[in-house]
C-alpha cells in the first residue's frame, strides 16, 4: 500500500453534485456514496477539509439575474451551503467519522463559526472539517472560498470534484472533439481560457502556487487514487 502523497487536502464539492439524479435538493444515496469515498481517505491518515457549494438549493447569481438584490441573493446562497454542510455531516457521521461543521456565517445553534486555528486543530485531531458559508461575503463564489480556505489551513492541494474527468480543451458534454489534459500549467489555462475555476479563485491559486486537481468523483475510488499519487483527472500547477 502506497504512502499518501498528500497530508492535508481541501476537497471542493459542488451543490449540484449532491443532487444525484434528482432535480433539486439532496440525494441521500449520493451523499452516502461520497461519504464512503471520503472515509477511505481518512483511513489512510489524510486530513480532509471540505468546502461545499449550494447550487442544488439556491444560487445567488441566478437570484440576482431574476431581479433580486445581489447581496441578499448571495446571502441566501451562503445559507444553502450550510444546509448542505449539515446533510454531509450527517452522512459522514453515519460512517462513524468524527466531523465538525464550520461556517463563515455565524449560526451558533447549528455550527461553529470559522476560525482558522480552530479548523486546523480539528484537522490535526483527525476530524473531517466541513467549511460552509462561502467566504462570508457576497460576490465571491465557493470556488474562491475553497482556494482561500486551502491557503488558510495550509492544504497541500485543492481537489475539485466535477461531473467530468478533468480539464478539456472545450466542454466534453457539448463537443465530441474535446481533448483532455492530464497536466496543464496556470499559464496555459489562462492562455487557452480553460474552465477550471472562476478567475478570482484561479488567480489566488496561481499567485500562491497552490496546485489544483480537477476530477470526476462519481467514479468509485478516484479520490483514493489521487491521494495515493495516481494520475487521475487533470493537475493544474
Amino acid at each position: 500500500m502506497n504512502q499518501p502523497k498528500y497530508k492535508r487536502i481541501l476537497l471542493k464539492l459542488s451543490g449540484e453534485a449532491l443532487m444525484g439524479d434528482k432535480e433539486y435538493g439532496v440525494d441521500p444515496a449520493k451523499m452516502k456514496e461520497y461519504a464512503t469515498e471520503i472515509a477511505e481517505v481518512i483511513k489512510r491518515g489524510v486530513q480532509v477539509a471540505i468546502v461545499i457549494g449550494g447550487g442544488n438549493i439556491f444560487r445567488g447569481v441566478q437570484g440576482a439575474a431574476q431581479g433580486m438584490d445581489r447581496v441578499q441573493s448571495d446571502q441566501m446562497g451562503m445559507l444553502a451551503t450550510v444546509m448542505n454542510g449539515l446533510a454531509l455531516q450527517n452522512a459522514l457521521e453515519m460512517m462513524q467519522l468524527e466531523t465538525r461543521l464550520l461556517s463563515a456565517v455565524e449560526i451558533k445553534s447549528v455550527c461553529e463559526v470559522f476560525i482558522r486555528r480552530r479548523a486546523v486543530r480539528h484537522l490535526e485531531k483527525g476530524r473531517v472539517v466541513i467549511l460552509a458559508g462561502g467566504t462570508g461575503n457576497p460576490f465571491f463564489t465557493t470556488d474562491t472560498a475553497a482556494t482561500l480556505r486551502a491557503l488558510e489551513i495550509q492544504a497541500d492541494v485543492v481537489i475539485k470534484a466535477t461531473r467530468v474527468d478533468g480539464v478539456y480543451t472545450s466542454d466534453p458534454e457539448k463537443f465530441d472533439d474535446a481533448v483532455k489534459f492530464d497536466r496543464v500549467t496556470f499559464a496555459e489555462v489562462l492562455d487557452q481560457r480553460l474552465g477550471v475555476m472562476d478567475m478570482t479563485a484561479f488567480t489566488l491559486s496561481e499567485e500562491n502556487a497552490l496546485p489544483i486537481i480537477v476530477f470526476n468523483m462519481n467514479k468509485k475510488g478516484n479520490l483514493l487514487k489521487i491521494i495515493e499519487g495516481e494520475e487521475v483527472g487533470t493537475l493544474v500547477s
